[in-house]
């Protein structure tokens, strides 16, 4: 690559002649190779030569002039070979912003792929970021990696049969539990090595003996899992990540009733220093169980519901079928289990009975999906992903155009022929991505919003 008067510069691809600015590059890309390589040298007029694909580089030439991707060129280039030749050439950052997702607007994501492990490909648990947009996906007794690009980055197998729980703790290292083995147990995914265990035990209780674990959630003070004996003892511990030995006992309790059942979701609240656990209890009459905080500080019990509530749309009440937390705004949602009600809660304004029950000038707009069941729900920047067997909606904040008061509104997220494919059984988010899962199939599906949305929600 040369540079003359007027900066341009010239390179020779495997034998194709490409002509730009050196400007355009040095101010694109000024780290990368081809930066160095449009500085004067002492080549005169003939052009470097570099000894890769001429088609593929038009493609990176035009991503570092507009910072797009031609319209026809994933069809004629796999995801794979453009991440090689962004890697070989220093601009991985730019190609990652292009292929990355616009903002996830649930009113208008549609299903974009399905992500399928190779083997025992029906996932038992996952966990999306919304730092690098990266997907963990437990299936088994194995973990497989996607990163940003949802490229596999490599499987792990761990000494599990089966992984019912898991959650990122470090970078690259994750937490899980298993309901048939007992312990907490910790994987670096990057070198897929085994870190150590943490283990529920009391000497002074032999009651405690081969807990296992229901869930878990991470904090920066340490991480938090719920533990069962098979004596239907159970706690909440706080771990500490540096020594994986347990600092705290919260909450513990006994018995097998609705109340005393071990919590098997648990969300940390980072700005109010809370953690928030549930437990549901499923039987031929429908379901039971409780929301729950804890202080942490003092492990003590700040607020807690038992479930049947009083739903809206149930004379006898509506107890829950999941709960998840809106950590931006302080709000707990849960769905309930008969009639698919999302009920919110502010936690800065507890009391005895403070659900607010959602609503919004389409009634109807709820669908139960082929053969009702159980619901998910699910929070994500500001927006609830609520489903109900195999139906999904998304309420999402807005403005009141009078007041111009935050009000939620509600929109269908999947198509008819998308509800049919089976019950949901686990929403995540992370990036600009939402991954879904449904009962004993295979893969998780990706949804994403278009590029060419411009759509309003109403």
């Amino acid at each position: 690559m040369v540079s003359d008067g007027s900066e341009r510069v010239k390179l020779n691809v495997g034998g194709e002649v490409f002509e730009t600015n050196a400007t355009t590059i040095q101010s694109t890309c000024p780290d990368s190779l081809l930066a160095a390589l449009s500085t004067p040298t002492s080549h005169g007029s003939i052009p470097v030569f570099i000894d890769r694909d001429p088609e593929i580089f038009a493609v990176i030439l035009n991503l570092i002039r507009t910072g797009r991707l031609p319209a026809n060129s994933s069809g004629v280039f796999s995801k794979q070979e453009l991440l090689d030749e962004a890697q070989y050439y220093g601009v991985e950052s730019l190609l990652r912003s292009a292929m990355l997702p616009p903002a996830l607007l649930g009113f208008d994501a549609s299903l974009v792929s399905t992500i399928t492990p190779a083997a025992d490909g029906v996932p038992s648990a996952i966990t999306a970021t919304a730092g690098d947009a990266s997907l963990w996906i437990a299936h088994g007794g194995q973990i497989s990696v996607y990163d940003w690009s949802l490229s596999h980055a490599g499987t792990v197998r761990t000494h599990l049969n089966d992984i019912t729980s898991i959650c990122r703790v470090w970078s690259e290292a994750a937490a899980i539990g298993s309901v048939s083995a007992s312990g907490l147990h910790f994987y670096d995914l990057s070198g897929g090595r085994y870190v150590g265990s943490t283990h529920w035990t009391d000497p002074e209780d032999p009651r405690i003996y081969k807990a296992r674990v229901a869930a878990v959630a991470d904090s920066d003070g340490g991480v938090f899992a719920s533990f069962e004996c098979m004596h239907r003892e159970n706690s909440v511990l706080r771990i500490d990540k540096s020594t994986l030995q347990v600092g705290d006992v919260i909450g513990q309790q006994s018995g097998s009733s609705a109340k005393t059942t071990v919590p098997e979701k648990l969300r940390w609240l980072p700005t109010n220093g809370l953690l928030i656990g549930s437990a549901v209890q499923r039987g031929a009459f429908g379901c039971s169980g409780y929301i729950r905080i804890w202080d942490p500080r003092t492990r003590n019990i700040v607020w807690e519901t038992s479930e049947p509530g009083s739903g809206r749309s149930s004379r006898f009440g509506d107890a829950l079928a999941d709960m998840d937390v809106d950590v931006e705004d302080s709000i707990i949602f849960k769905v309930c289990s008969k009639s698919g009600d999302l009920g919110m809660v502010d936690i800065r304004k507890l009391g005895e009975d403070p659900w607010v029950y959602m609503s919004d000038e389409n009634p109807g707009a709820w669908k139960l999906g082929d053969g009702g069941g159980y619901s998910a729900v699910h929070c994500y920047r500001k927006q609830v992903w609520a489903a109900r067997g195999g139906a999904l909606e998304v309420w999402s904040s807005v403005n009141e155009k009078t007041s111009g008061d935050p009000i939620r509104r509600r929109n269908f997220v999947d198509k008819e022929e998308d509800s049919k494919r089976g019950m949901i059984s686990k929403i995540e988010a992370g990036g600009d991505r939402l991954f879904v899962s449904r009962e004993f199939m295979e893969g998780v599906e990706v949804w994403e919003t278009s590029s060419f949305s411009g759509l309003i929600s109403l």
